[in-house]
């Protein structure tokens, strides 16, 4: 138990800041269900999944992005959702369907988190 017993978060984040601030909402009590690629991304160091210790206090779920289908269902997932965070480049949520207002129409108390190294609008 503790402060956030009872929270629920929708993780997208893949790599970075999103999988480390999962595993600390997690160690403070939410449920948190990460969405995972079916397919490695081939970012980062890979390692098998049991080994990251980031992803620990927390179940997954694979979805495909990318298919009316895995939007769909991550989309039923937004709406029993308290919060979601992601961590994809700009604009990319907005593409496949999951961007703030997409989330909002399904959710209007969710609390949409970004992480994004250089911003929405930085640099890169």
């Amino acid at each position: 138990m503790g402060p956030l017993d009872g929270f629920k978060i929708l993780e997208l984040a893949g790599i970075g800041p999103g999988p480390m601030a999962a595993m600390l909402l997690a160690d403070m009590g939410a449920t948190v269900l990460r969405v995972e690629r079916l397919e490695p991304a081939g970012l980062g160091v890979q390692r098998p999944l049991n080994c990251d210790i980031t992803l620990r206090s927390r179940k997954a779920i694979a979805l495909d992005l990318k298919t009316t289908s895995g939007v769909n269902k991550a989309l039923q997932l937004v709406e029993k959702s308290d919060a979601l965070i992601e961590g994809f480049r700009p604009g990319v949520t907005e593409r496949l369907g999951l961007g703030p207002n997409d989330c909002f129409a399904m959710n209007p108390k969710l609390v949409y988190g970004r992480m994004t190294g250089f911003g929405q609008n930085g640099p890169m």
